[in-house]
């Protein structure tokens, strides 16, 4: 076949069907009118919805190349408060049946709606007597011609509100294709939305849609999807007598902090709160959602038990959980307690503002927690959260080697974070508690804090400077670590002006020590601080700033056994200063200069001048060669002093 036969042959075809088409444009006009295929088409969307649309603009009819009838400004509902309002409303219709004279809608298209559904304190809605009508149209009695399956929203907008509730939300960019039962009882919905700036893939399915329009119990299923988190549920659902919810629930999300930020709640304090992961049954009555047999994981910690969430009035979290194993560490990894230098109190702002939309009743037990470095065993914690109040208690947690028991406040106040404890640990690990809890290294042994104190402030630091309470320590069968108070003590005996040498590597063991302070605005007055060891015996009284962590204490150090048989035991008054990770201990240089044969000079000013006497008692102190032989009636000194 030459080619210029095939494209005579080629144009021959096109216009039989341009030919055909003209036949077919020009048949179904005459069959049909526009007029009356809109009336058609309009008496269907009530048959099978049982919706009356009011019609506020033009029509247009449109039957080749394909038939469709549009309507623009349609309402349903109210026309103050229109449930629904379309820039158009688009019926596409089966071409053949119209070729005989009979309208059929294939489906039908909602532009640009705007779906608002109004809740109202009784819990009805705007849409009642809209819904109550589509289920009428539902019945299996009810005179309709099921036609079309299918109906499609486009760049729709649903606005939903509930003043009871303070609740109002926005779905943009809806883009949904609804299965119509025309042959099968159920109901299916898919597609996508905007909600908070995120786009969320959705599909639900109602086994039996007529069941569930009149109330009555329907399954369900549910899916979405989208980057903050995802969520499936499988069940029944029921209206009558009131909402009744349920089935299986399933949800996660790689952050929950970012899935409760994008869901309108406030940013959670502190850290973790990342990948999560929930499966429980779910039983919802009216505003209460049950939750047993819940398996939820969290930053890698998995825990067992119950839930309730109830949003009638203020929302509410109950429930219980049990877990074998918990990291707590990502939760307190931005509470820093010291600076970065481990010698100050941190400067980094408090924030409880997150604290502020749910009230929380948690009970939590576990056989093993990490806190940071610290191990703890079998624990019960309580917390209570009640509007941004949160009280942590302790009901038991095996830590450090003993006990912890107590409770600590946390409240949001204008001036940052008001701060209120009540702390026992019994028969701890002394240097691993106060190490971890205090940044304190200089005490071993076993023993029992208790510690009560509040305040406030917008940091650790400033907080420190408004703690107002009491404390006290017993300690028993432990050691200082970091000072040899016996040998100071025996060597002071031997050479009172020898000076003190290095004694900062070496322990003083005893058998009991005892610590009472109160704590008045940061400083705490030490009342009592006794040590008693097998070889010395201290005593001292004074004071510690809390916020600059310093010390500022007097006593007396005592030998126990006397060195030289019928003499008493040496004892000398001393004072210890400086920070808490490092004090200094001081003897008192007054009474090392008495103990010393070179203080007489200092004390016979009558045979020598002051001037001579302070000049010798340098000069011996200093072990600087004197200028001048010493006068002939200068005693000579005692031979522990050569």
């Amino acid at each position: 076949m030459t080619p210029a036969l095939g494209l005579k042959r080629l144009g021959y075809a096109l216009a039989a069907a341009v030919a055909a088409g003209g036949v077919l444009y020009f048949a179904a006009n005459a069959l049909v009118s526009a007029e009356g295929v809109r009336a058609q088409v309009l008496n269907e969307l009530r048959a099978v919805t049982g919706l009356d649309p009011v019609l506020r603009g033009p029509a247009t009819v449109a039957l080749f190349p394909s038939g469709r009838v549009s309507f623009d400004d349609v309402v349903l509902g109210d026309a103050d408060k229109p449930a629904l309002t379309a820039e158009r409303l688009t019926a596409h219709l089966r071409f053949f049946p119209l070729l005989i004279g009979r309208v059929e809608i294939a489906d039908v298209a909602l532009e640009r709606p705007t779906i608002t559904v109004e809740i109202d304190p009784k819990g009805g809605s705007n849409w009642s007597a809209l819904l109550a009508a589509l289920a009428r149209s539902q019945k299996p009695d009810a005179q309709r011609l099921l036609a079309f399956s299918e109906m499609r929203i486009t760049g729709g907008v649903v606005v939903l509100r509930d003043a009871a509730h303070k609740l109002s939300e926005t779905l943009e960019n809806v883009e949904l294709s609804l299965a119509w039962p025309s042959i099968s009882k159920s109901f299916g919905a898919t597609g996508h939305f905007i909600w908070h700036g995120e786009p969320v893939d959705a599909s639900l399915t109602l086994a039996d849609f007529t069941a569930a329009l009149a109330g009555t119990r329907s399954g369900i299923k549910l899916r979405l999807a989208g980057a903050p988190i995802k969520g499936a549920f499988e069940g029944a659902i029921s209206l009558n007598p009131t909402l009744k919810i349920e089935g299986m629930l399933a949800a996660d999300s790689k952050s929950l902090r970012e899935a409760l930020t994008w869901l309108g709640q406030k940013p959670l304090p502190g850290g973790g709160f990342a990948h999560f992961a929930l499966k429980a049954r779910a039983n919802v009555m009216g505003g209460t959602i049950a939750l047993t047999r819940v398996n939820i994981e969290l930053d890698g910690n998995t825990a067992e038990g119950v839930l309730t969430f109830a949003a009638d009035g203020r929302k509410t979290l109950q429930g219980t959980l049990a877990a074998d194993t918990l990291d707590l560490s990502p939760y307190v990894s931005t509470v820093k307690l010291l600076a970065a230098s481990r010698h100050e109190w941190s400067t980094g702002p408090i924030t409880l503002d997150g604290l502020a939309g749910t009230d929380v009743d948690l009970r939590l037990s576990a056989a093993k927690i990490a806190v940071a470095d610290a191990k703890i065993g079998r624990t019960a914690i309580g917390a209570n959260l009640r509007a941004g109040h949160l009280v942590v208690t302790i009901g038991e947690a095996q830590a450090y080697g003993g006990v912890i028991k107590g409770s600590v406040t946390l409240a949001n106040i204008e001036a940052g974070v008001d701060v209120k404890c009540q702390i026992q640990l019994h028969e701890v690990d002394l240097e691993s508690a106060l190490g971890q809890l205090f940044g304190l290294h200089r005490i071993e042994g076993k023993g029992t804090i208790s510690f009560t104190a509040d305040g406030t402030g917008d940091s650790v630091l400033s907080i420190t400077r408004t703690l107002t309470g009491t404390a006290s320590l017993i300690g028993a069968h432990g050691a200082l670590v970091g000072l040899n108070i016996e040998q100071l003590l025996r060597r002071l005996e031997r050479r009172p002006l020898s000076g003190s040498g290095d004694f900062r590597n070496g322990r003083t063991p005893f058998d009991k020590l005892v610590v009472t302070a109160k704590i008045v605005q940061g400083n705490a007055k030490v009342e009592e601080m006794s040590i008693v060891g097998p070889t010395v015996k201290l005593n001292l009284t004074g004071s510690a700033s809390i916020p600059a962590r310093d010390l500022d204490l007097s006593g007396t150090a005592a030998l126990v056994v006397a060195s030289r048989a019928g003499a008493p035991p040496f004892e000398l008054p001393f004072i210890v200063q400086g920070s808490w990770d490092d004090p200094i201990m001081l003897p008192d240089a007054e009474a090392l200069i008495r103990r010393s044969g070179a203080a007489a000079p200092l004390f016979n000013a009558r045979e020598r001048s002051a001037r001579d006497a302070v000049r010798s008692v340098l000069e011996r102190l200093t072990g600087t060669a004197p200028a001048a032989a010493p006068p002939a009636a200068q005693p000579p000194l005692p031979a522990s002093e050569q």
